[in-house]
């Protein structure tokens, strides 16, 4: 049988060191000689399991510091070095590996500093939030990766893009499609283009929502997809086609600094365009006043899904033709926040959306329900936000349900416009006669004492760290 062999040179002198011994001493108590002691702390030489299991029964170490010490620290390095500052300065992982091995005191303090970094470019965008929020002008500069640039871009602007909406009307009514709009889409794909729509067994495409085949003229849908998202995915198709000039245009004008930019902000806008085609304008607007915008009556009414209708309720800002001006956010169960858009751009200064009081955070414990509140900000403002959980693709036996929440919002005051404004009351002149949820735009930028809730003591004051005196939150301050 063949013997195992280790290389850990760095880590025998390092031991070595951390005992105070010459390679003479080391060697003598291991029974080798000086030279091939040396060998191995410059990796000349293996440590075989014989030199192991003498190092560890004369220096009692564990094993386990010689073979594996090094993993967690190669990890810590790798999520330095992904960051968008460095990203491409080095060619793979190898020599992440070779420095955690061979200095890892240096890998520990370079870890440090970039979360120090982290930390300190963390309370640097608080503090320019709360002085936008103030009127003041700031500017943080920063490398970007492309799909930080485009999420930027769009929430900044209102989500209404009407060169793309009005192009898209006009397509539908072409289709003449009925009460079968995927049929229809599928039937001018292949009579204007040659693309015949499948849908293929997961085993056939495991990993993939779509794939378009150039060569056989053929476009591949997954059968994880729920019948909207497969409709969405034939609409996005036959969108790139037929509005590719209306979205060039409107991509054009939002000036994104790359080619990998533009490609991702070409796919939100052909989502944009989807969304459009399965939901024309004047129809969609029509039936969301008569509905009292109810998502649920709207995603029966157009036959999608209530995701797809809370993303166009948002979309509804045509000169001389508004509605409700909604805006939405969707976050992971670990928090993440990989989708938000607004009528009239985001209101991350006015709402923010990261209050662990947001009823979109308690969605995740009621799957499948919708929980309305009004909420109330620390400048006053108030809003009534609707949350519901969102099931992704369809998932195998043995695999995880995707699951996000989904928050749609609006200004408190269109609350008789809507039909959710019933579940939180009304306001007769200075009388309230319903409840609000006391919630802030974030914990670094919020300064309600005494929130059971609070993560994360506020950068605008000094904590308040009193041996005498201890108050409920978390995090005390004066």
């Amino acid at each position: 049988m063949a013997e195992q062999k280790i290389f850990a040179g760095p880590r025998v002198r390092r031991l070595r060191n951390g005992l105070d011994l010459t390679q003479t001493a080391m060697a003598e108590a291991l029974g080798i000689s000086p030279s091939y002691l040396n060998l191995i702390e410059r990796n000349q030489r293996p440590l075989t399991v014989q030199l192991l299991l003498k190092l560890s029964s004369v220096f009692k170490i564990d094993l386990d510091e010689l073979q594996g010490e090094a993993t967690a620290t190669a990890g810590a390095l790798k999520e330095v070095f992904s960051d968008p500052l460095l990203a491409g300065e080095l060619p793979g992982d190898q020599e992440l590996i070779e420095i955690a091995d061979a200095a890892p005191n240096a890998a520990a303090g370079i870890v440090k500093l970039y979360r120090a970094f982290r930390e300190q470019a963390e309370r640097l965008s608080d503090l320019s939030e709360l002085l936008a929020r103030e009127g003041h002008e700031t500017v943080a500069s920063g490398a970007k990766m492309p799909i930080d640039e485009v999420r930027e871009t769009f929430e900044r602007q209102a989500n209404h893009f009407d060169a793309i909406d009005r192009a898209a009307e006009a397509f539908h009514e072409t289709l003449n499609a009925g009460d079968d709009l995927s049929g229809a889409i599928k039937v001018w794909l292949k009579r204007e283009h040659g693309i015949v729509v499948r849908a293929l067994p997961v085993h056939a495409m495991p990993n993939l929502r779509r794939r378009y085949d150039r060569h056989s003229m053929r476009l591949f849908l997954s059968e994880r997809l729920s019948p909207f998202d497969q409709m969405r995915e034939v609409a996005l198709e036959a969108c790139q086609l037929a509005l590719r000039e209306e979205i060039v245009r409107t991509l054009d004008g939002m000036s994104l600094s790359s080619n990998e930019a533009r490609r991702i902000g070409r796919f939100e806008l052909a989502r944009y365009a989807a969304h459009a085609l399965m939901m024309p304008y004047a129809a969609f607007l029509a039936a969301a006043q008569r509905a009292r915008y109810d998502i649920d009556v709207l995603r029966s009414r157009f036959n999608v899904s209530y995701e797809q209708v809370a993303n166009r309720l948002t979309t509804l800002q045509r000169k001389g033709a508004e509605g409700v001006p909604f805006f939405l956010l969707e976050i992971d169960n670990a928090g993440h926040k990989f989708r938000r858009a607004g009528a009239r751009g985001y209101p991350q200064a006015r709402f923010g959306g990261d209050c662990p009081k947001l009823n979109i955070h308690a969605a995740f414990s009621q799957p499948g329900q919708i929980l309305v509140d009004a909420v109330e900000l620390t400048d006053g403002a108030e809003f009534l936000v609707v949350s519901r959980t969102l099931e992704g693709p369809q998932a195998a036996f043995n695999e995880r349900v995707r699951r996000t929440a989904l928050l749609v919002g609006c200004d408190v005051g269109f609350r008789d416009e809507i039909v959710y404004g019933r579940a939180v009351g009304s306001i007769t002149g200075s009388t309230r006669d319903r409840d609000t949820t006391k919630v802030g735009t974030a914990c670094r930028l919020c300064e309600r004492q005494g929130c059971l809730a609070r993560a994360e003591p506020p950068v605008t004051r000094p904590l308040g760290l009193d041996e005498m005196v201890t108050g409920l939150s978390a995090f005390d301050f004066q």
